[in-house]
């Protein structure tokens, strides 16, 4: 059991440090074309699409000056962190 956690973990873990290479690189001017951005995107954008339209719906980011910052990818980090404590717990219930 320990190893599905672990493997779950490493997992979430390279999503996140992707995750943060793409938010440092999105202030730097690097065209998308690049290999490596291409290749953050790849793993990232699946994640980050759906909470972005969601967090776009919202009436509370809607038409306000929030509205130009992207929140995406600190849902995204939450999100993991909710994935990785939920893991968790169900390993514990197996234990």
């Amino acid at each position: 059991m320990y190893s599905v956690y672990r493997a779950i973990d490493i997992v979430l873990k390279i999503f996140e440090f992707a995750l943060i290479a793409r938010v440092l690189l999105s202030w730097l001017p690097i065209s998308r074309n690049n290999k490596f951005v291409e290749l953050l995107y790849t793993i990232t954008e699946p994640v980050l699409a759906p909470i972005r339209n969601m967090l776009n719906r919202s009436s509370f980011l809607n038409n306000s000056a929030l509205s130009m910052i992207d929140f995406s990818p600190i849902v995204a980090f939450l999100l993991c962190d909710v994935v990785r404590n939920v893991v968790v717990m169900i390993l514990r219930m197996f234990i």
